[in-house]
């Protein structure tokens, strides 16, 4: 009697995605609402972003534009550009800490905005979502050879919450990394005056409630100087 045999192994699905040099991704134009890095000549799409990823982000860019601006460092945070960590690599991080100048040249080339080899951010932040060797093995191996002086991690999973922070350290060889958890506060490295709470990072507030606070304060500090004016006290002495 004959017999159908099944074959142990499945045949592994070849990848016939096409590969692409990077000055060809600096231009591919896709699907309209994805995102796609790039790996190894290859696209990978990027997944969207779930409410929780968005408010931490937002966030993290609320309290880093703060901090550079009352230091009056020439420097911007943004979401959505470019960092290439290799020939047929690079990567999107969900933040990055970059000069102004080093935006302004990733501005004036066609293209997607990318920054190049010789355009270092300061720092890159990662958002953990499905892939989490992706971001705390790959990704840190990319970030480490392009020289990032600072990559952050945040993980907000539940029963796996932390902030792992890599930073080059003279002396060091490679990076070294501080794990910071809920109860405690984030000390950066490369901005070593910056400090924020893991718990509001992790879970943070809306950024349009603490723009509404800080605008609130404004208008009761104006109130009291004009109030003091109208006393004949200067509000500047005081």
């Amino acid at each position: 009697m004959s017999q159908s045999v099944v074959p142990a192994v499945e045949e592994k699905q070849l990848d016939t995605s096409p590969t692409l040099t990077f000055e060809e991704y600096r231009f591919y134009q896709g699907e309209s609402d994805v995102k796609y890095e790039l790996y190894k000549g290859k696209l990978i799409p990027m997944p969207t972003a779930t409410v929780l990823h968005i408010k931490i982000c937002e966030y993290l860019v609320y309290q880093l534009q703060r901090y550079l601006a009352e230091h009056n460092l020439d420097l911007v945070v943004k979401t959505g550009l470019g960092v290439r960590t290799d020939e047929d690599k690079s990567r999107i991080p969900d933040v990055v800490v970059c000069t102004q100048s080093l935006l302004e040249q990733a501005a004036a080339r066609p293209g997607a905005g990318i920054l190049e080899f010789d355009e270092k951010p300061l720092l890159v932040v990662e958002v953990v979502s499905e892939n989490r060797r992706e971001d705390y093995v790959i990704k840190r191996g990319e970030y480490e050879l392009a020289n990032v002086p600072e990559y952050c991690i945040v993980d907000p999973k539940t029963g796996k919450q932390k902030i792992r922070l890599f930073a080059l350290i003279e002396g060091e060889d490679g990076y070294t990394y501080t794990d910071f958890l809920p109860g405690e506060e984030m000390e950066s490295v490369v901005f070593p005056n910056l400090r924020l709470s893991v718990n509001e990072i992790l879970d943070p507030p809306l950024v349009e409630g603490l723009i509404k606070a800080e605008q609130a304060q404004l208008q009761k500090a104006e109130r009291l100087a004009a109030r003091l004016r109208e006393l004949g006290v200067d509000p500047d002495a005081v």
